[in-house]
């Protein structure tokens, strides 16, 4: 494509919307990715049974149509062929006993429904996001902001007018609540308790933590008003979409092709030297969409600096992900009412539960009642799979990266500590038996099972550390200004031209592209 202004090294949404971004403004734009297909979590296949496509990772893309991102290039994608399927009932909760509950897309509705299951809870429900509501600005603003900037100077100068600064630092103090303060103090009722406790796993939190509390709440705004959409056709037609609008802006994509080193030159990022030798120059910069320690033990190595490697020492990743998929020969059939047509519904015994499964994960245990989220994409989208058919995408959050022993006594676990085959499918079992006392006649309508361990996810996107999907700890002394280090400046590196994106940069994990868009925009 002639002289390249920038090289993207990495192919995940971050990467896909920084090269769209750059692309737009008329930029030579190359996007390099060692694997052969792009998409870093993002990818569809026909993984168990033929005619059944499974989105193998990431599903769920709540993020991205809420995301500035989306808002600039959602018409573009969609000339491209990207549209989203969706549920009036985004999520649910299912306990044991079969106590349930769903949320729906209808405040009001909710807010009725909450009251009737226990006095009081809707309209705390009403309350909870009707704040998140009215402090839209402050909030998304510091959770997708570029924190290092007059922006976010003036964003906070102005709130500390108009609430005093008493009264800015009592919103950030309630900002850090655990979500097990929040829960605890907002709702008696333990269903209405479990509905919530599970969603700060999903970014990469734990319901003690601090932050938890605060972005449980975003979720359950963000869920309320836009639902859990996925790509109809799969995932893979999101990255088909993608492709073509950097395409058609003059950029170009090439995959297999692995880059071994930055190239520094006078203090500057002037290219990349690929595995195989070739060397491509950028004129602009170069932008990878790594975790720390790709950027900078192996693409930087030597020209590492000796804060950054300590940097890069003390970084922690966190809990792994445990992935199954499953090829139903009908839709299951839920011990609860309503349930049928829920996006993402969890399996959990409640707040106290999720928060043995993960302590129990942090440890290097196998939990003994895992928190299992299970997407029903064929509730949204029927063209995944032929009809009468069904799929079940599967995730649990709390897996431990190194194994040192089953919290329930009963499976055996290597001694090198590393997840193999064997122990993958005797998990699986343990979710196939919480699945069957949930789904009258589960086993018998199965096809097919694929299961992926942390080591499996690992291998498939080097980027997803211990099979870590959310580029680190997301806990608070890793987010905002101290993500990924303590020293980090919004995306820059102490290279100059070199810039760093991703789940491990500000604004962190999820398909909301933020990282990606922000870089855009600012070069």
């Amino acid at each position: 494509m002639g002289e390249v202004d920038h090289i993207i090294v990495g192919s995940g949404i971050n990467a896909l919307v920084c090269a769209s971004i750059l692309a737009g403004k008329g930029e030579k734009v190359l996007l390099l990715e060692r694997n052969d297909d792009i998409g870093g979590c993002i990818r569809s296949e026909e993984i168990t049974v033929p005619g059944f496509v499974h989105d193998v990772m990431a599903t769920t893309f709540v993020l991205f149509i809420t995301s500035p991102a989306f808002e600039e290039l959602g018409p573009d994608l969609a000339r491209h062929g990207l549209a989203f399927c969706n549920s009036a009932k985004p999520t649910g909760v299912l306990c044991p006993d079969g106590r349930h509950v769903v949320l729906s897309t209808d405040r009001a509705a909710n807010i009725a429904a909450f009251n009737e299951h226990s006095p009081g809870a809707g309209d705390r429900h009403g309350q909870v996001v009707g704040d998140i509501e009215k402090n839209a600005g402050l909030l998304f603003g510091l959770l997708g902001g570029r924190i290092w900037s007059f922006a976010t100077a003036r964003l906070l100068a102005r709130e500390a007018w108009a609430r005093g600064p008493r009264g800015l630092a009592a919103f950030l103090g309630e900002a850090v609540t655990p979500a097990r303060g929040w829960l605890e103090t907002d709702y008696s009722d333990e269903t209405l308790q479990a509905l919530w406790a599970p969603w700060c796993l999903h970014a990469g939190l734990d319901p003690e933590e601090a932050f938890s509390g605060q972005i449980s709440k975003v979720i359950a705004f963000a869920l309320e008003a836009a639902g859990a959409p996925i790509v109809k056709g799969g995932a893979g037609t999101f990255l088909k979409a993608f492709q073509g609008l950097i395409e058609e802006r003059g950029g170009a994509i090439r995959t297999g092709c692995d880059v071994e080193t930055v190239i520094i030159d006078g203090g500057r990022a002037t290219g990349v030297r690929l595995a195989g030798g070739e060397t491509i120059d950028a004129a602009k910069s170069v932008i990878c969409s790594v975790a720390p320690g790709q950027l900078h033990q192996r693409l930087l190595g030597e020209n590492t600096q000796e804060e950054q490697q300590e940097s890069v020492r003390r970084f922690r990743h966190g809990k792994g992900n445990f992935q199954i998929h499953y090829a139903l020969d009908c839709p299951p059939q839920w011990a609860g009412e309503g349930l049928d047509d829920v996006a993402l519904l969890h399996l959990t015994p409640g707040l106290d539960g999720v928060s043995k499964a993960c302590n129990e994960a942090v440890r290097g245990m196998l939990p003994q009642v895992p928190t299992i989220c299970v997407g029903q994409p064929h509730a949204l989208d029927p063209s995944r799979c032929p009809d009468g058919k069904a799929i079940l995408w599967v995730q649990l959050p709390e897996a431990p990266r190194f194994i040192k022993g089953d919290a329930a006594g009963k499976l055996d676990v290597p001694k090198d500590g590393q997840w193999n085959e064997a122990l993958r499918e005797a998990f699986a079992d343990r979710v196939d038996a919480i699945l069957s006392a949930h789904i009258h006649n589960f086993k018998k309508t199965v096809l097919a099972r694929r299961a992926y361990s942390p080591a499996d996810l690992e291998k498939m996107n080097i980027n997803l550390v211990g099979g870590d999907p959310y580029g680190g700890s997301s806990s608070l002394d890793q987010s905002f200004l101290w993500r990924p280090f303590k020293g980090s400046t919004n995306h820059e590196t102490s290279v100059k031209n070199l810039f760093h994106i991703g789940a491990s940069t500000h604004p962190g994990a999820g398909l909301g592209g933020g990282s990606g868009f922000l870089l855009g925009k600012k070069l």
